[in-house]
């Protein structure tokens, strides 16, 4: 639950080069464990860093992603933030390198499935394609164009592919029945109290308390119990003895741990749990409400997006099983961050869903 890793600040990588129209996260594509399959081949164009049977993609197609990411960043956590060292020991840089690496692989092959099953871009989604490219292209100083290699035919390609890829999502997914009922997607909200039995180190790593230390916690846990069971004020005492960040939850089914989840949705409105043990230590949980009615329906949507993704992942996974890739290594090892050459990249993906927002 407050597993302080710099490693979750990566998590957001995703979202932040997620698709609009809710194209999945967690496909690995050409990839392998987490790391790019490295392939050692001949015959690649020049900047070429990859090639997905016959589709490339270029390295200033990669600047543009990077350098998306790189502001973005910056902006929220500080410069300071790409010398942080993340909890596998890899850095921010690295981190955001690879997964540019998959999403842009994930993209190209995308347009290889559309091209498969005959989806195209119509004559409207094509002049839209146009006014994103010219309205990102005039946010780019003349010297960023000349130093990347950026220019009008590149980013009319990029921002055709994406919305290619955005468009063969919606084919694939759009017979998902909507309904979902109010028991599916119920949200109750909790109050608890967690007494931790891990630690987590300077670096990043986690040590799990041996089963003595285990048992001094549990002792803990179980004198605050009798403190509730006397009746002392449970959120005085959360705010007292509470290991966590947060002592307030709201969630749906399968979004906490089973045992955490279990309990809680077991409760009646101001009922208190007995000792729970999730991987993160010992809970005490109160039920705030059983049912809310605003994050019940927010859950419904997030339960229709997941069915989405399954569907698409289907589909999506035999499709890439029959595709043969080729990475450059030796070129993608070349590419580094440089917050100079790209000014205006942070904008790349607004101005596909400013143009879009309407066909989205």
């Amino acid at each position: 639950m407050d597993k302080k890793r710099i490693i979750i600040i990566a998590a957001i990588v995703l979202a932040a080069l997620g698709l609009s129209a809710g194209i999945v996260f967690g496909v690995q594509y050409f990839m392998k464990d987490g790391m790019p399959e490295i392939v050692l081949t001949s015959g690649f164009n020049e900047d070429e860093i990859f090639r997905i049977n016959t589709k490339g993609c270029s390295v200033a197609e990669a600047r543009v992603y990077m350098s998306t990411l790189e502001d973005n960043y910056s902006k929220a956590f500080g410069s300071e933030i790409w010398t942080k060292k993340l909890g596998n020991g890899n850095t921010l840089e690295g981190e955001i390198k690879t997964t540019v690496l998959a999403r842009l692989a994930q993209i190209k092959a995308m347009n290889l499935l559309a091209v498969s099953r005959g989806v195209e871009l119509d004559e409207e989604e094509t002049a839209k394609v146009k006014t994103a490219a010219s309205k990102y292209l005039a946010g780019l100083s003349s010297n960023s164009v000349s130093i990347t290699g950026v220019d009008g035919e590149l980013i009319e390609q990029m921002y055709s592919e994406y919305a290619l890829a955005n468009k063969v999502y919606l084919d694939i997914t759009r017979n998902i029945n909507p309904e979902i009922s109010d028991d599916e997607a119920r949200t109750i909200s909790v109050r608890h109290i967690l007494f931790k039995t891990y630690t987590v180190s300077a670096d990043g790593s986690i040590r799990q308390f041996s089963d003595a230390e285990k048992e001094s916690v549990y002792k803990r846990a179980e004198a605050v119990e009798e403190k509730i069971a006397s009746g002392q004020d449970f959120d005085a005492l959360a705010e007292k003895y509470n290991e966590d960040t947060e002592s307030t939850y709201t969630f749906g089914k399968g979004q906490m741990p089973e045992s955490f989840e279990t309990a809680a949705f077991n409760l009646g409105t101001d009922e208190v749990s007995g000792i729970i043990e999730t991987e993160y230590g010992y809970h005490i949980i109160k039920c705030v409400s059983t049912f809310d009615r605003e994050e019940t329906d927010n859950n419904k949507k997030r339960i229709l997006l997941e069915r989405k993704k399954e569907a698409f992942n289907k589909v999506y996974d035999e499709f890439v099983a029959t595709l043969h890739s080729d990475l450059n290594e030796e070129l993608w090892n070349k590419v580094e961050f440089s917050s100079d050459e790209i000014n205006g990249a942070a904008g790349f993906f607004d101005v596909y869903n400013e143009v879009f927002a309407e066909t989205e």
